[in-house]
């Protein structure tokens, strides 16, 4: 059975109760006879199996030469750019 957390909206009071999936949700606090309702977390997802990993897509950013596998395009150009910035730099410093 799971396990559903509520919350009282008048005394803030929160408690946990185990109940059937099929069964309807509580909606009075033990307290303050309050109105309560469910508070939903979010859940961890772990994908099991090929295809679910960015190392099983295609290896297209791997063989453009930079060796870095999922960095945008435009990013590769600036560091480009970047890179040929210094150098000119550094050639015209010398």
């Amino acid at each position: 059975m799971p396990t559903y957390e509520y919350l009282c909206e008048r005394c803030g009071f929160r408690f946990e109760r185990f109940q059937r999936i099929t069964e309807d949700p509580i909606s009075q606090c033990p307290r303050c006879q309050g109105a309560v309702h469910r508070v939903f977390y979010p859940v961890s997802i772990m994908f099991k199996g090929r295809g679910f990993y960015s190392t099983d897509y295609g290896r297209s950013s791997a063989a453009s030469g930079n060796g870095k596998v999922g960095e945008p395009a435009e990013a590769k150009a600036e560091g480009a750019e970047a890179g040929a910035e210094s150098k000119s730099a550094d050639k015209s410093v010398t």
